[in-house]
Order: structure tokens, then C-alpha cells, then sequence
């Protein structure tokens, strides 16, 4: 079971052929590590802003990142616990 403690995130943010990708990266002492990634394209007939588009990747890579941490959360309790009635394989 992890516990709390001191956690570091990295961000990166970088565009490559018209596709801005943000990565978070969430690392505890421990070991632990979640990433957390998010990606937007040009918009339509190829319009690109890129302060919105770094914006807009890095809320989905955080979006992701959260998704992660619940599994992980999610996993850490089936594991620690017997609920009445629920098998645990």
C-alpha cells in the first residue's frame, strides 16, 4: 500500500508536425510513477493556436493522469480489502 509522502511532476509540452502533445509525469518517493499524456491536432482547415493547443493537451494529459491514479486507487482497495459478499480472485 503506498503512502503519503513527497510527489514530483514533470511536465513537458512540445509540437511536432502540427500536433501539440503534453506528458505528466507524477512520481512519489517510494518509486511510484503515473504518466498522464494528451494530444491535439491542428484544428479545422488547419488552424493552429498554439498557447490554446498547449492549454487544451496539457488538461487532457492531466485528465489521463487522474484516470490512472483512480485504476491505481481502485486497485489498491480490491487488493486491501474483503467486502461481504464480493469474491476476490
Amino acid at each position: 500500500m503506498r503512502q503519503p509522502g513527497q510527489w514530483k511532476m514533470d511536465i513537458g509540452l512540445d509540437e511536432i508536425g502540427g500536433v501539440t502533445r503534453a506528458e505528466v509525469r507524477l512520481g512519489g518517493t517510494d518509486g511510484t510513477r503515473f504518466t498522464g499524456i494528451g494530444l491535439v491536432e491542428n484544428g479545422p482547415r488547419g488552424l493552429h493556436l498554439p498557447g490554446i493547443a498547449a492549454e487544451l493537451a496539457l488538461a487532457r494529459a492531466l485528465s489521463d493522469l487522474t484516470e490512472e491514479l483512480l485504476e491505481a486507487v481502485a486497485s489498491d482497495i480490491d487488493t486491501q480489502f474483503t467486502f461481504p459478499g464480493r469474491r476476490v480472485n
